[in-house]
C-alpha cells in the first residue's frame, strides 16, 4: 500500500470512529467531522447498545493499531487483575513498547513506532527488542540503537519535531529526547493515558460475547 493510500485509509477510519489516528488524519477530521460515505452528513437513527460498545472497542483497537486477537488476550489479563478491568486494560496496552516509543516522541504515529521496533532500531535496557507488543516494565529504559541514531527519522525526533503534534509526554515517562531515551518510571494510570475511549463500554462489549 502506498503512503497516500495509507493516509486516506487512516483518514477514513478516523472519520468513521470520530477520533484522529494520526496528525494528518486530525486535519482531515477538522475539515470533514462526519463519517465517510454519501450518507455521512445525514442524521442517522440512534445506534443500538451493541453498536455503541462495538465502536468503543474499535476505537481502542485503532489507537493502538492492534489485532482483535491481541486486544482480546490483553482483556483476559486485565479481567484477572485487581481493580477496574477497563482501567487495567488500557494500562496494560500502554506498556507496549510501540506505544511508549510513540509517547516518548521517537515516532510521529503508531505505525511508525511499530516499524521502528520491527526493524530493530529500538533497545530496552541495552537489548534489541523487535516485538511491538513487548511489555516494558517500570524502571526499564527505552532507547534508540546507537547505530540508528544518525538516521534521518531519529535526527528529526531528537530535535523534538514530533512533540509539536503529539500529546504532552505523560507523567509515567521520563524522556531525554535529545538523547533518544526514555524510562518508564512507573505503571501508567488510565487518566494519564492520552487515549480516547469509554473503557467501561469495551468491558461490556466483551462481557456480552
Amino acid at each position: 500500500m502506498s503512503t497516500t493510500s495509507r493516509t486516506r485509509s487512516k483518514s477514513r477510519l478516523s472519520r468513521a470512529l470520530g477520533i484522529p489516528l494520526t496528525p494528518k488524519a486530525a486535519r482531515y477530521l477538522e475539515k470533514r467531522p462526519y463519517p465517510p460515505g454519501e450518507h455521512g452528513r445525514t442524521r442517522r437513527k440512534a445506534d443500538s447498545d451493541y453498536a455503541v460498545r462495538l465502536r468503543e472497542k474499535q476505537r481502542l483497537r485503532a489507537q493502538y493499531g492492534i489485532r482483535e486477537a491481541q486486544l482480546r488476550r490483553v482483556f483476559g489479563e486485565a479481567r484477572k487483575a485487581s481493580g477496574r478491568t477497563g482501567e487495567a486494560l488500557v494500562e496494560l496496552l500502554e506498556m507496549r513498547l510501540d506505544a511508549l516509543v510513540l509517547r516518548a516522541g521517537f515516532a510521529r504515529t503508531t505505525a511508525q513506532a511499530r516499524q521502528m521496533v520491527v526493524h530493530r532500531h529500538i533497545m530496552v535496557n541495552g537489548q534489541l527488542v523487535d516485538r511491538p507488543s513487548f511489555r516494558v516494565k517500570p524502571g526499564q529504559m527505552i532507547h534508540v540503537k546507537p547505530k540508528s541514531e544518525e538516521m534521518d527519522p531519529f535526527q528529526v525526533a531528537a530535535a523534538g519535531a514530533h512533540q509539536e503534534v503529539l500529546p504532552p509526554v505523560p507523567g509515567y515517562l521520563d524522556v531525554e529526547i535529545d538523547k533518544l531515551q526514555a524510562v518508564l518510571t512507573r505503571r501508567p494510570k488510565r487518566d494519564e493515558v492520552p487515549v480516547t475511549c469509554d473503557v467501561q463500554l469495551v468491558v461490556e462489549y466483551y462481557a456480552a460475547r
